[in-house]
């Protein structure tokens, strides 16, 4: 409830700092790994020759591994973000309008992208690792919420790992919950040609605060029902990795329309990338659908 006050009554540039300071807590993983024994022998052997696993549980496990990695509603929550923090005191504005200013800020996002991509990427390395060491490796395979995954460290790492993976997994909520509500409102607004963005006061978008409320609602409301968190996070990962095959591909397609873009397409080596990526999300949806049920 906290962060849903937070975002709608108090403007996103004084509340953003918060959410990036926020970040720090996702540390806490990393000092994790450095508190327990870790084989770093078989780890280093697993990230340059990765076991395969030839049935359906693995293929769905990598669906959803991308779709946390490639998730549908950061490419919403980024895109709004860049548009939110083009106030008037900035003096930045869209770049098919002012095209003297691209240098600065395709580095800008590139830098931005970069870091965002590399940290991330390295929390969620970390939090594998060390569910893969303290937890599985142990036998503990019933995790049903985040509290039994940091109370299951107690014993078999300590009190220490405990409370540094309870500190992560607090921060990390903090963090999640207004980025995941954030990103509906906005695609949510911006669906129905409505006003988007938390600079705005309630009164002056209240489509957009009210998807906000609404999917904030239903996010507690579910912590009420039988449902099994843990699950559901697995499986919505699951979804991610589906839907963003339809999405990536009609944002590559825009992203190289001169019409779209203007003199702003995508560079041939990003066009490559990106089509690489997409193929690569397209093909484990296909084979997680293909070994279904075997």
């Amino acid at each position: 409830m906290s962060t849903l006050l937070l975002q709608m009554f108090i403007p996103f540039s004084r509340y953003s700092p918060i959410l990036k300071f926020l970040t720090l807590s996702l540390f806490a993983y990393v000092a994790t790994v450095l508190v327990i024994h870790v084989p770093w022998t078989a780890v280093l052997r697993s990230i340059v020759v990765p076991p395969i696993v030839r049935d359906a549980k693995y293929a769905v496990g990598v669906v959803a591994l991308l779709g946390t990695t490639i998730s549908p509603y950061l490419f919403c929550w980024q895109a709004s973000q860049e548009v939110e923090e083009m106030s008037p005191s900035s003096g930045r504005r869209p770049l098919k309008r002012s095209p003297s200013q691209a240098p600065e800020a395709l580095q800008r996002i590139g830098i931005d992208t970069s870091v965002g991509m590399v940290f991330s990427n390295m929390i969620a390395f970390f939090i594998i690792l060390t569910a893969a060491v303290v937890l599985h490796a142990h036998g503990k395979t019933d995790i049903n919420s985040s509290a039994d995954a940091a109370e299951a460290l107690r014993p078999l790492a300590g009190k220490l790992a405990f409370g540094l993976f309870a500190a992560g997994i607090i921060g990390t909520g903090l963090l999640a919950v207004p980025v995941l509500a954030g990103a509906t409102a906005y695609a949510a607004a911006d669906a129905f040609g409505q006003r988007a963005g938390l600079e705005h006061k309630p009164h002056e978008a209240k489509f957009f605060y009210g998807a906000l409320i609404v999917a904030s609602v239903v996010g507690m409301a579910l912590n009420f029902t039988p449902l099994d968190p843990v699950k559901a996070l697995y499986w919505s990962a699951v979804v991610n990795g589906v839907v963003a095959v339809p999405l990536m591909i009609v944002m590559m397609l825009m992203s190289s329309r001169v019409k779209v873009m203007g003199e702003f397409t995508l560079p041939w080596f990003l066009q490559l990338f990106g089509w690489l990526a997409t193929a690569a999300m397209a093909t484990a949806a296909v084979v997680m659908f293909a070994t279904w049920g075997k």
